[in-house]
């Protein structure tokens, strides 16, 4: 069974993977080349966004429980990131620490708003914590492939993140309309998760050692597992077991739609 970090640790590793971000950053020679796996963006501009995300998060779980995201969404205004790069480097330090200062005060278990009110994941500032940890360890990779040095997600960092995408991305109460379907992951340094798609929506469980054999399996490292996620990595540098076709609808699927 996998246990999920403890919100301290959480916010440990936010703080961790956040100057982790600065520091690749700060090593590129030039803020203005395009980020291959963000092809829309420039480091400087993946910068930005990293920044804004992080105070619109903080301004968000400040306001609390509500239907709807606060309208204004940062305590601070929406700088602009500076140019300077000493001065951005600061601006992503404060950044981060807005909202690592919002969540400590909220605590893991004060609910807020979160885009994901259908998945399995709570609306609470812990689930919040949780996907941010995710977002900036994935923008760090961004940046150090972008400069030629990329490195796996910490291995602590990478397990949670496989069982915060399945709770928080892949779940849904709405109705699966393909044929019913399960997928099973195993990650290199533990953790087995079950996706049951069926009219019921699509479940994530841990796996049960006595489970039947599902329709497709899934292996790697969970730094790969959580990369191909996030479309940075491809579907076959995993270790593939079965039919593929549950996995391409499921992530070609929106149930919003």
């Amino acid at each position: 069974m996998h246990t999920i970090l403890e919100f301290p640790e959480v916010l440990r590793l936010i703080a961790d993977r956040s100057a982790a971000f600065r520091a690749a950053l700060a090593s590129a020679p030039d803020l203005d080349v395009q980020v291959p796996t963000c092809p829309d963006w420039t480091l400087r501009e993946l910068a930005q966004h990293l920044g804004d995300g992080r105070r619109r998060q903080a301004a968000i779980v400040t306001a609390g429980p509500g239907a709807e995201p606060p309208a204004k969404t940062d305590p601070k205004g929406a700088p602009t990131a500076p140019r300077d790069r000493e001065a951005l480097d600061a601006w992503l330090a404060e950044s981060t620490g807005l909202m690592l200062d919002a969540l400590r005060e909220a605590g893991p278990d004060r609910g807020c708003w979160t885009w994901w009110g259908r998945s399995q994941a709570p609306q609470t500032s812990g689930a919040v914590a949780r996907h941010q940890l995710q977002e900036i360890a994935v923008h760090t990779y961004d940046v150090q492939l972008t400069l030629g040095a990329a490195q796996p997600l910490p291995a602590d960092v990478a397990v949670e993140g496989v069982d915060e995408f399945l709770t928080t991305i892949s779940a849904t109460d709405v109705p699966w309309p393909f044929k019913p379907a399960t997928i099973d992951l195993h990650a290199a340094e533990g953790g087995s998760w079950r996706l049951t798609l069926d009219a019921d929506g699509v479940r994530c469980d841990d796996l049960a050692a006595d489970a039947e054999p599902a329709d497709l399996t899934m292996r790697g490292p969970a730094s790969e597992l959580v990369l191909y996620f996030y479309d940075r990595l491809p579907f076959d540098d995993l270790e593939i077991t079965g039919d593929t076709e549950p996995m391409e609808r499921l992530a070609e699927w929106d149930p919003t739609a």
